[in-house]
């Protein structure tokens, strides 16, 4: 027995010198979280990805490894990050007669949805006395993981710390506007779609996709306008307010 409990400590750490180990941890804890959301009934207010999320976390704490372990075995699934949101251009290109038409509203709505998405993490952060380094980390919440990275790398944040905000960000924003576009009578799936990729990025996208492939292709755009307006602006913002910069 006592052979067997040292085995099984020492298999992990032998395991941790290769992506073998963290790429199985979480493709266990992806899988095992879209079941257990179909047996949940699909709720709105608990996506996969926040299951799956809580269940690695969960085995990274019981294993005898350490987060950084994890995060050096699993870097190479974040270029993986890159080609998945180019590939929403496909459904882009699909409805594009939809967007097309309606090309003055995005471009009015999007500044200042962004800016404000930005604006307010930081303000709440800096009055609650946030250090700069999770000021920074918070700032780029609702941006794509892949563009928010680089955000955060350029500004001085915290990757894990950004990823943690970029996860609670799409949740919260996806249930609030499942509950909330209905009581105020907001019914056009484009407009839906549209305000998940802005505010729920990634997570909001998916949500769209399972309302229709119209709201999926405009929380798409959305969400890809938003990665590219924030790149720009956020960054000159933060040299124009004077925060410290790496």
């Amino acid at each position: 027995m006592t052979d067997l409990a040292l085995r099984w400590q020492t298999l992990p750490a032998h395991l941790a010198d290769t992506p073998l180990l963290s790429t199985a941890l979480t493709l266990f804890a992806f899988m095992l979280g879209a079941r257990l959301f179909q047996v949940i009934k699909q709720p709105g207010w608990c996506p996969p990805i926040l299951i799956a999320s809580s269940l690695l976390a969960l085995l990274i704490w019981v294993l005898p490894i350490g987060y950084q372990d994890y995060y050096q075995g699993a870097a190479w699934l974040m270029l993986l990050l890159g080609p998945a949101t180019v590939a929403l251009g496909v459904p882009l290109y699909q409805q594009f007669h939809h967007i097309r038409a309606l090309w003055r509203p995005v471009l009015i709505t999007l500044p200042p949805a962004a800016m404000l998405a930005a604006a307010y993490s930081v303000a709440l952060a800096w009055w609650l006395g946030a250090s700069p380094n999770v000021v920074a980390s918070l700032a780029p919440k609702s941006v794509t993981a892949p563009i928010a990275l680089g955000i955060t790398e350029q500004i001085g944040g915290s990757a894990s710390l950004m990823m943690g905000g970029l996860l609670i960000t799409g949740v919260v924003a996806t249930l609030a506007i499942s509950l909330l576009a209905p009581r105020l009578g907001v019914t056009d799936e484009r407009v839906i779609g549209f305000t998940l990729g802005v505010n729920g990025h990634a997570i909001g996208t998916v949500r769209a996709f399972e309302i229709s492939a119209a709201a999926g292709a405009f929380a798409s755009l959305g969400m890809g306008l938003t990665g590219i307006f924030t790149a720009i602006f956020l960054p000159i913002a933060w040299q124009l307010l004077a925060f410290p910069m790496p």
